[in-house]
């Protein structure tokens, strides 16, 4: 079934193209609820509420812009909207922190371990690494769906690279060697 009939269908509530569309989408907005969950579990939960959001305001889907990217936005929103609850961003001195490049050597580090240590960051660094890094959202953007200013955006961003290039250093070097010893 083309995707436009399904879309159709999904807006009369008919529970085949729901499932259809679940399928369809489930893997990809799952890897989006992985990168802003602490963990499986929370992801997990965060999918279901997208779905269910995405069910109820379909109705508002106009055919204009990509379906995808509509279901991923109501996806991120979903995910942000616990933390926003929460308020995981304290007021913090935006002192100006060094922004750190992270090299990754993608041979010796699984795609599983990087989620893994994002995963482990505190919410607010890894919700802001995730929106500006992974999504391609702006500084600007970040401060407007987190609801903080630009430079809390910007320094919490330097802190979560600081974080990530700190334990892939200490935890690179015997992950290489054995790699190195499997050879």
């Amino acid at each position: 079934m083309e995707l436009d009939q399904l879309i159709k269908k999904c807006k009369k509530k008919n529970v085949k193209a729901q499932e259809q569309l679940y399928k369809l989408y489930s893997s990809k907005l799952f890897s989006i609820c992985l990168k802003y969950a602490n963990d499986y579990s929370s992801a997990e939960d965060t999918l279901q509420d997208a779905f269910i959001t995405i069910f109820d305001k379909i109705n508002q889907y106009k055919n204009q812009g990509s379906f995808e990217g509509w279901v991923k936005r109501i996806t991120i929103n979903t995910a942000l909207q616990k933390f926003r609850k929460q308020k995981v961003f304290d007021i913090i001195n935006e002192e100006q922190i060094e922004e750190v490049d992270v090299v990754i050597d993608e041979e010796d580090i699984s795609l599983d371990y990087l989620l893994k240590i994002i995963q482990q960051l505190p919410d607010r660094y890894r919700l802001v690494f995730n929106l500006y890094v992974l999504d391609g959202y702006s500084h600007k953007e970040v401060a407007e769906m987190l609801e903080i200013s630009i430079g809390t955006s910007k320094s919490n961003l330097a802190r979560a690279r600081n974080i990530l290039k700190q334990k892939i250093e200490t935890n690179q070097e015997p992950y290489v060697r054995s790699i190195e010893g499997q050879r």
